[in-house]
């Protein structure tokens, strides 16, 4: 074969994978939207949809008050840093906003990255090696995953919320150094929480670190909005904790790591991500104080939260969907087949709703869905219209017998 011949086989071959995924209704299709984010949308065909698949769980991603407090940091601040922090990237927006983040989370200090992507890339390598054990939930976020992979510590993995299984590999972990049991706070497919008390107490009995991703937790669960481990009343048993700043806290983007002073000194000085990263935008950084100073002194927001999740998923369920049992506001509705879960979602759009659908590699096969999730943006009448969609929807397809 020729050096031509072998690149045009290798975009032919690319071609062919995505022809495929397209006839086995596979193809993830992105919708572009020309508006705000918000609990109602504007997309790029012109239709106005009710949203209910982002993560903007507070409601706070298209705030004017939140627009605002982004341009009065890029005023002050500028654009950008061109700069990555150890070299010239930090500015007092960084240092006041990781102060923020930690006293949030009760946690003595914090270190900011691009994404929490990069915060969980990052975590693992710089604190752990081939002496050490992760012993890792089976359900846990790519980002984790990867992480892991970039360390030599030995790997563990328990099946997904099973104390008993977690156990056993804690059991088999026995002879290594260090252990770190590392779960996410909420995993974003299910809308499941972990059982962090029992987890900290198994910790505890076997001499291990608790590590918690909190994407889909920081700012409403527990009953200030900490987190899960607010929820589960085991602030102070948590070591490391992951996040992000582009869901509930505000929507851009950007992640952080909060943990005991001399772990975030050590990432300061040996994760590569932070290392090797422009410093997060002074905009973001602004944004996000102005999040945390905002959910410190109410929790108006994560009430209005809580409130209209109980609603829809007591709503959904008395229309006879399937829905994962739960409090969080993620709220899967099984659908089981990929195909049907994106004609679900387009027939939805269509009716002014916007979801998306969910299948295999994302969840496991035979497990497809559309995943909505609430915020304390929707009123009442917009979920009414959603319900009343998804009802229409759901009988046109057969999904509902009546």
């Amino acid at each position: 074969m020729t050096a031509t011949n072998a690149k045009a086989a290798f975009f032919a071959d690319l071609e062919e994978n995505l022809s495929t995924l397209r006839r086995d209704g596979l193809f993830k299709p992105e919708r572009v939207i020309a508006s705000r984010q918000g609990a109602e949308v504007v997309c790029d065909d012109g239709r106005k949809l009710v949203n209910m698949c982002a993560n903007n769980y507070l409601g706070l991603s298209g705030d004017e008050a939140m627009v605002q407090a982004s341009i009065a940091a890029t005023e002050q601040y500028g654009y950008g840093l061109s700069s990555v922090r150890f070299i010239c990237g930090t500015q007092t927006v960084h240092k006041q906003l990781e102060r923020a983040i930690s006293d949030f989370l009760g946690m003595e200090d914090t270190i900011l990255y691009a994404a929490a992507f990069d915060a969980n890339g990052g975590v693992f390598e710089p604190l752990f090696d081939a002496e050490d054990a992760i012993i890792s939930d089976a359900l846990n976020h790519a980002s984790i995953i990867d992480g892991i992979r970039l360390c030599k510590a030995a790997r563990f993995r328990y099946q997904h919320n099973d104390m008993a299984d977690l156990e056993a590999q804690l059991q088999a972990a026995a002879g290594k150094r260090h252990k770190v049991i590392v779960t996410d706070g909420v995993f974003s497919m299910d809308g499941t929480i972990a059982q962090l008390d029992k987890i900290c107490d198994l910790a505890e009995r076997y001499g291990a670190l608790v590590m918690i991703d909190e994407c889909h937790a920081s700012g409403f669960m527990g009953a200030t909005g900490r987190g899960t481990h607010e929820h589960h009343k085991v602030m102070g048993r948590i070591d490391i904790i992951t996040g992000t700043l582009g869901k509930a806290l505000g929507g851009a983007m950007g992640g952080f790591t909060a943990a005991r002073r001399e772990v975030i000194e050590t990432l300061r000085q040996k994760s590569r991500p932070y290392l090797f990263s422009n410093t997060l935008a002074p905009s973001i950084a602004g944004a996000s104080l102005a999040v945390l100073q905002r959910l410190s002194s109410s929790t108006e927001l994560r009430d209005r939260l809580h409130a209209n999740t109980a609603y829809f998923r007591k709503a959904i369920t008395e229309l006879g969907f399937t829905i994962k049992p739960g409090t969080h506001p993620v709220v899967p509705v099984m659908l089981f087949e990929a195909p049907l879960a994106q004609q679900f979602a387009q027939r939805l759009y269509e009716l002014g709703v916007l979801v998306s659908g969910f299948f295999y590699p994302v969840v496991p096969m035979g497990q497809a869905r559309v995943r909505v999730q609430l915020s304390a943006a929707h009123t009442t009448e917009q979920l009414e219209r959603v319900l009343a969609a998804f009802g229409q929807a759901g009988r046109e397809l057969g999904i509902l017998k009546n």
